[in-house]
C-alpha cells in the first residue's frame, strides 16, 4: 500500500531552505506559497506556469504567509506582529503588534474556519516552554491568548468539529473545540519520546499526514473522537520534513517543505520543496476575513 500513496516525486526548483515552513496552496492563483523562516523569505511556486518560482525577502522573521479574502494580499505572521502583505507592490502594514517579548518567535499558523487566524509562539532557542497559542480576528486590538506553557507548538488543522495540534518537544497531541482552545475542553494524547512531530495536512476523510522532523518520513494518523490512531509511515528523501499541504487543481498533490538547519552534511534534497501525487484529497485553505 505504501508504494501507491506517495507517487511521482518532484523536487521543486533549486532553492534549499534553511527552515522551510507553512506551505499553503492559493487556489485563486494556482500557486504554492511557503516561507524560509531563517532567511526571512516568502517563496512562491506556479506549477502550471512553467514551474516558475519567485522569492521575496522580508525585513523580519515570518513563519507563515496565509490567504485572505482580498486576492494577492497575504496575512504574515511575523516577529513584529500580524502584517498584511500586498504581494505585487511588496509592501506591508500592521494589523497588530507582537504579543510577547523578543525571547519568543512565531511558529505554526493557519486560518480557522471562522476567518480568524490562530498562531503559536515558541522560545527562540527551542529549549524552554515559553510558547503559546493565540487567536486574532479583524477588529481585535491585540491577539487573544488561548493557551500557554508550550514548547514547540506545531500542526494546526480542523476536522470533525475539532482543532488538532501538537507540541513537538513535549511529544503530545492535542484536541480542542474548533472555535477556541481552552484548558477545560483540552484533550491530550502522548507521542513516543523519539518522535518529533512537526507540521501536518489533513485529508477530507480525516487522515492526518504529519511531517516527522529528523525522521525522514511522514506519519499517517486517522483522526476520530477517541484518539488519533496511528496508521503507517511513508519514507521521504529529506531528513527534516517540516510541514505539508495539499494543492493542485484537484487538491491531490501533496507539497512537503523541509529544512537544512542544523544538519552537518545536508543532502542535495534537504531543504527542498517536494511534491507527490497521492490518492488522497485535501481541501481549500480558509481565508482570513479582513
Amino acid at each position: 500500500m505504501k508504494s501507491t500513496v506517495l507517487q511521482n516525486l518532484s523536487v521543486i526548483g533549486d532553492y534549499r531552505a534553511e527552515l522551510g515552513e507553512t506551505p499553503v496552496w492559493c487556489f485563486r492563483s494556482e500557486s504554492l506559497i511557503w516561507v524560509d523562516i531563517v532567511r526571512q523569505r516568502i517563496l512562491r511556486y506556479w506549477p502550471y506556469q512553467e514551474d516558475r518560482v519567485e522569492i521575496h525577502t522580508l525585513p523580519f522573521t515570518c513563519s507563515a504567509a496565509l490567504l485572505t479574502d482580498r486576492p494577492e494580499h497575504f496575512l504574515l505572521v511575523t516577529g513584529e506582529g500580524i502584517r498584511l502583505y500586498d504581494y505585487h507592490s511588496m509592501t506591508h502594514y500592521p494589523l497588530c503588534d507582537w504579543p510577547e517579548t523578543a525571547a519568543t518567535r512565531p511558529n505554526e499558523a493557519a486560518v480557522a474556519p471562522d476567518g480568524s487566524v490562530w498562531f503559536s509562539t515558541m522560545d527562540v532557542t527551542a529549549k524552554n516552554a515559553l510558547g503559546g497559542w493565540y487567536r486574532f480576528a479583524t477588529g481585535d486590538v491585540q491577539p487573544v491568548k488561548m493557551l500557554g506553557d508550550q514548547h514547540v507548538p506545531n500542526t494546526l488543522v480542523w476536522h470533525g468539529g475539532h482543532a488538532w495540534f501538537i507540541d513537538t518537544c513535549a511529544h503530545c497531541f492535542y484536541q480542542s473545540p474548533a472555535s477556541l482552545i481552552t484548558h477545560p475542553t483540552l484533550r491530550t494524547w502522548p507521542l513516543p519520546d523519539d518522535v518529533f512531530a512537526d507540521g501536518s495536512a489533513v485529508t477530507r476523510t480525516g487522515i492526518l499526514l504529519n511531517a516527522r522532523w529528523g525522521g525522514a518520513c511522514l506519519a499517517a494518523y486517522l483522526l476520530n473522537e477517541y484518539a488519533p490512531q496511528f496508521l503507517t509511515t511513508f519514507p521521504l528523501p529529506v531528513m527534516q520534513p517540516s510541514s505539508c499541504a495539499f494543492g493542485g487543481r484537484n487538491f491531490q498533490d501533496l507539497y512537503i517543505t523541509s529544512a537544512r538547519d542544523g544538519l552537518r552534511t545536508p543532502s542535495a534534497t534537504d531543504g527542498a520543496l517536494l511534491r507527490y501525487e497521492t490518492p488522497y484529497a485535501g481541501q481549500r485553505a480558509s481565508l482570513f476575513t479582513l
